[in-house]
């Protein structure tokens, strides 16, 4: 006689998991935006561990600095296509219902002579209360964000985000920080660049910083007029170089075994992305990526090679970058003429992840744990 079948068999089983995604709890999100001189990025994200998730994203070119370099003022068009995406943005924090969050803008609205008036304009019809952050802030999250980045290995770091105004750079000495604290003493820099004499951690000590009001953009217009495409690259690279006579490392020989630059800038991911040979951007493949000079120069030599006409149907540079690769690449020379290195970290990262950073941190809600 055959054995009985049990009642309910076959029925489908129970998931030990809800289908789907779980709609994330509103009370843990934050939000972060950087309004820039050319784009305007959001993100909206929960803290994980020691790290955060992102649950939203918003990205696009605005190029709300366009014309300031000769006029002084934020145009009327640019004012009105940022704020046509800042819309957007108000729309994603609404329908997350975000409470936690910090919106910024940097040089384009600093350096306007209307920056405010239009700070007061994207309030009325967005609703959004942006806020005008000084350099120091800005560099300050820069480094904040590559804290992941920091190897335990070096002793002297220099963060650098090339932005479409202004470019930032930080120079950190991390030798009286034992090795593996060094990347959570990046991060304790959310309150400031000056060590926090009350805190029992050994601090991560900046030696200087700047920022030099020169961007991809800015940089671009400036050299506008030149003609040929070498000549125009090259003169825009000895230019940035004069700018960094004020920095105190500036021509300061490192060991180089114990020297780290990280980069964050969409030139810096750009070139990267290049020489990968990527058609499709991958951030996975590309933050935390590490390159050699020699690798970084191959990968320009082959962007003057193009043209402008071949860098604007290069896939791997894209169609809103080809216009201000050059600049940027003329940035990143300079840079690697000035402190030779055998290897710099690539960030897909900036203002965003330092903002959130920044504010998970301050709210302690981060865990405490190695990055």
């Amino acid at each position: 006689m055959a054995p009985e079948r049990p009642k309910g068999a076959g029925a489908f089983p129970i998931p030990v998991e809800p289908p789907g995604t779980l709609k994330s709890d509103p009370a843990a999100l934050y939000a972060a935006l950087d309004l820039g001189t050319n784009s305007c990025r959001m993100l909206i994200a929960q803290p994980k561990g020691t790290q955060f998730h992102v649950v939203d994203s918003f990205s696009k070119s605005v190029q709300l600095g366009l014309g300031l370099e000769a006029s002084g003022r934020l145009s009327r068009s640019s004012m009105a296509r940022t704020v046509q995406a800042l819309r957007i943005c108000a729309k994603k924090l609404k329908k997350h219902r975000v409470e936690r969050m910090r919106l910024v803008a940097t040089e384009a609205c600093r350096r306007a002579t209307n920056g405010a008036q239009f700070m007061a304009m994207v309030k009325r019809e967005t609703g959004l209360a942006l806020e005008i952050i000084e350099p120091e802030e800005e560099a300050r999250l820069a480094v904040i964000s590559c804290a992941p980045l920091v190897s335990t290995k070096t002793e002297q770091l220099m963060v650098v985000d090339i932005g479409g105004g202004s470019t930032e750079l930080v120079w950190i000495d991390l030798t009286r920080v034992p090795r593996i604290e060094r990347p959570k003493a990046i991060m304790r820099l959310h309150s400031g660049f000056l060590p926090d004499q009350a805190s029992p951690f050994a601090a991560a000590r900046v030696v200087d910083w700047i920022s030099v009001p020169l961007g991809v953009a800015t940089l671009r217009d400036q050299f506008d007029d030149v003609k040929n495409d070498a000549a125009r690259f090259a003169l825009m690279s000895w230019f940035f170089e004069e700018n960094l006579a004020d920095f105190a490392p500036y021509a300061k020989e490192q060991a180089v075994d114990k020297f780290q630059i990280i980069g964050t800038s969409g030139t810096v991911t750009t070139v990267a992305a290049s020489h990968l040979g990527l058609r499709r951007y991958d951030r996975n493949r590309v933050d935390g990526l590490r390159m050699t000079s020699e690798q970084i120069d191959k990968v320009i030599r082959e962007y003057l090679a193009l043209g402008p006409e071949g860098r604007r149907t290069d896939p791997r540079i894209g169609r809103d970058r080809h216009t201000l690769i050059m600049s940027g690449a003329a940035i990143l020379q300079a840079l690697l003429r000035v402190w030779p290195t055998n290897r710099l970290s690539v960030a897909d990262r900036g203002l965003r992840e330092g903002l959130l950073y920044s504010q998970m941190s301050a709210d302690g809600v981060l865990e405490d744990g190695p990055y």
